[in-house]
């Protein structure tokens, strides 16, 4: 993409709204635009970010078994009277009424709807297990929306929901998405650390938030420090294994939010110099909740004896825009963000300092019609802007390679070739700046 095509509304200076680094960086690098309280529109370059982010969800469900639907965003006041939610959820749910005077409210979450769902279709054990999931915009009624998207009112969703004849087979849902959750943060490059949580009102008695360590998380958490180094379940992951192993190696050490267990437990359970107190950013819960709602709404299924049980259900949630801003505040320095190459809008930013000059243009058009032939995403900065410019926006952006075409170097046949996370920078042919890129970037 050409820069001077694109659209990329750089912000000189940082918006006084902005309260923590990830909301800072997202205004000011064009990312994303406040509309109301707690609610953004998606500018291009944050959008990218927001689509690699769910596509490594997508794919992670998938190899877990979990089938991908789309629900709506507004739902019918009378599914959560069924299941006795609608007057015990609070004011965080957006209730309003059609032109029919029907009540209908703008889905905070979706346990309800993929019940009715499931009733109205699957009716024995034989077509069981069964997870379904979708990825919507939610909305919460937040009474103080702040963080930018850590904490806005319009959030996008990956929710699941598991369905299974007992517990034993419902607990074995629950560890694929456990498993399937570890695997997809450490894909974007996130050590993600799952803690005991209480299932507030999805109900249930088994829950895990899984929570990014960050000085700007809104709550405190206490963990085993061995949790930092733990090795992620890799490719050789298969879902059709017991994974109980996994998940209590996971669980085995001890790690929980502030509102499920007291400072003092904490102390009294861990070694004084494995002891981590910090704050942090919950990207994703998980919860077992039986027959909660399968039971008032009548989700049954025959068994083999005929008779009818109601349904076992978990259901799984991944804040896909909380995530971006999560991989932030983990990711950055004084000059901006620093983008795993997973989750990075494009890939190289390369940088033309003398548009207009013969040899510039040739080499800086070539290697990017090279690069992206390759199937390297590249931002072109073929704009006449004064170099200073030119380079607090790429590490602003903070794509994880830059490119410097510059008639000083290429009087000597060399490009500037610097790796953001490090700061390093090499002196490369062009021919050799394509083979570095190429094998860095290429899996």
């Amino acid at each position: 993409m050409r820069l001077s095509r694109y659209f990329l509304p750089i912000l000189k200076e940082t918006p006084k709204e902005a309260e923590i680094v990830s909301h800072r960086l997202m205004l000011r690098a064009g990312m994303i635009r406040q509309q109301s309280a707690g609610i953004y529109s998606w500018l291009p370059l944050g959008l990218k970010v927001l689509r690699k982010i769910e596509r490594i969800v997508e794919e992670e469900q998938a190899r877990a078994g979990a089938i991908q639907l789309l629900m709506p965003t507004i739902q019918s006041a009378d599914l959560w009277r069924e299941s006795g939610r609608y007057d015990a959820y609070g004011k965080e749910m957006l209730r309003i009424t059609d032109r029919h005077e029907r009540d209908m409210l703008y889905g905070p979450t979706n346990e309800e709807m993929i019940t009715e769902i499931f009733r109205s279709y699957v009716r024995s054990y034989k077509d069981l297990p069964l997870n379904l999931y979708h990825i919507q915009w939610k909305f919460r009624d937040e009474v103080r929306p702040r963080f930018g998207i850590m904490r806005g009112r319009e959030f996008l969703m990956k929710d699941a929901y598991s369905f299974d004849l007992d517990q034993e087979r419902a607990v074995e849902s629950y560890n694929r998405m456990f498993v399937a959750y570890l695997r997809t943060y450490k894909r974007m490059g996130l050590t993600a650390i799952p803690m005991r949580a209480e299932t507030g009102p999805i109900g249930g008695d088994l829950s895990h938030e899984f929570i990014v360590l960050a000085d700007t998380g809104e709550s405190e958490v206490y963990c085993h420090s061995d949790y930092l180094t733990k090795d992620t379940p890799g490719e050789e992951v298969d879902f059709d294994d017991d994974l109980t192993p996994i998940v209590q190696d996971w669980t085995s050490h001890y790690a929980a939010t502030e509102d499920i267990v007291d400072k003092a437990e904490f102390e009294a359970s861990v070694p004084e110099d494995k002891r981590i107190v910090a704050r942090g950013i919950e990207v994703g819960q998980t919860f077992y909740f039986g027959t909660k709602y399968s039971e008032p709404m009548g989700a049954k299924v025959a068994t083999t004896e005929g008779t009818e049980v109601p349904v076992h259900m978990g259901s799984y949630g991944v804040g896909v825009s909380r995530l971006l801003g999560a991989l932030i505040e983990a990711n950055h320095d004084d000059n901006g963000i620093i983008w795993p190459k997973s989750v990075a809008p494009f890939h190289v930013g390369l940088i033309n300092l003398k548009p207009g000059d013969e040899l510039t243009d040739t080499t800086s058009e070539s290697l990017y019609s090279k690069l992206e032939a390759a199937g390297i995403e590249v931002l072109y900065d073929d704009t006449d802007t004064r170099a200073g410019a030119k380079f607090a926006t790429m590490d602003l952006i903070g794509l994880p390679f830059q490119v410097v075409a510059g008639p000083r170097g290429l009087r000597d046949g060399l490009l500037e070739v610097k790796e953001r996370s490090t700061g390093e920078k090499e002196m490369l042919t062009p021919e050799a700046t394509l083979n570095k890129l190429t094998a860095a970037l290429t899996d």
